[in-house]
């Protein structure tokens, strides 16, 4: 499958400069971030972000549909809201760092973090989408993560609104709308103009340790 190259900052790849690969598991944030973490949202917020630097040194040799499961578990115990709620902004993708000193988020932000943390784990970008859907359950657009073993394999859904990573014929409530990764949007589909501001904004705070 070819994709098209949109991203105004470009692929990172393996995430290039937004996380440092000095030892052998990636460092998931910076000094920058964690102190800005502390000073801003507490020492809660730091044992949070150093749990999920955990998560990634401890689990890169597993085999990769567990690396699914406890990615998944992992961001489970972040409440779902709505970026309006929790940042008082309309349509603020947050990065991962930012996501989890809040611990709550919207559901793009779930997929950010789940996307981030799968690729931190070895997972390659090609394997992993955001897909933009329509939610009969939510009567509106929604995003979910979606991961293909192969090109041609059925993807599992990674999804906000349940804890289960099922496959996409098991989710009749979802209908696919467009699907977009670091490398660029599936071949066919079209990142929306706002979604890829949003996303550029994330991205580059994420590449300077910015955390609002």
């Amino acid at each position: 499958m070819q994709r098209r190259g949109f991203l105004v900052l470009g692929a990172f790849g393996l995430l290039g400069s937004a996380l440092s690969f000095a030892n052998k598991a990636p460092s998931m944030f910076g000094e920058r971030e964690l102190a800005r973490a502390r000073d801003k949202y507490g020492e809660l917020a730091v044992r949070r972000l150093r749990a999920w630097q955990v998560l990634v040194d401890e689990n890169l040799s597993r085999p990769e549909r567990l690396k699914l499961t406890l990615v998944n578990d992992f961001f489970a115990q972040v409440t779902l809201s709505d970026s309006k709620t929790v940042w008082g902004l309309d349509n603020y993708w947050a990065t991962p760092a930012e996501f989890l000193v809040k611990d709550a988020g919207s559901a793009v932000d779930f997929v950010t973090a789940k996307y981030f943390t799968l690729v931190a784990l070895g997972v390659a970008e090609s394997k992993l989408y955001f897909t933009y859907v329509t939610s009969s359950r939510l009567r509106r657009p929604h995003v979910v993560l979606t991961y293909f073993r192969s090109a041609r394999s059925e993807p599992l859904i990674l999804d906000s609104l349940t804890d289960r990573i099922l496959p996409a014929s098991e989710r009749a409530d979802l209908q696919p709308i467009y699907s977009f990764n670091a490398q660029g949007a599936r071949e066919g589909e079209r990142m929306q103009a706002a979604a890829l501001d949003s996303w550029n904004q994330m991205l580059n705070r994420m590449r300077n340790g910015v955390i609002n």
